[in-house]
């Protein structure tokens, strides 16, 4: 079903977005940027948050702390990519 027709986006496009493991986005305008586009009138951004509200539901009722859309997940990876502070480093390196 096609949920934007500005952009001629379907349910199945937001869901494949959603739904990927890793960075997938939070929010209607990060599901346009990750599909190359961008809102136009805006009417269908109350229908894509719907979806994705769905898509998530169940993995998020259903799914452990290692799931990777658990907030718990991709904080814990989110935190392992940032850079180490330089006393951490030198302190590593004694």
């Amino acid at each position: 079903m096609i949920v934007c027709s500005c952009n001629v986006l379907t349910d199945h496009d937001v869901r494949t977005v959603v739904s990927r493991p890793s960075n997938f986005p939070r929010t209607a305008s990060q599901v346009y940027g990750c599909l190359g586009c961008s809102a136009q009138c805006g009417r269908c951004a109350r229908t894509i948050k719907n979806i994705m509200d769905e898509a998530l539901g169940s993995c998020t009722k259903a799914c452990c702390a290692g799931c990777p859309h658990s907030d718990h997940h991709h904080h814990a990876d989110a935190s392992a990519a940032l850079p180490q502070p330089a006393a951490a480093l030198a302190h590593a390196a004694a």
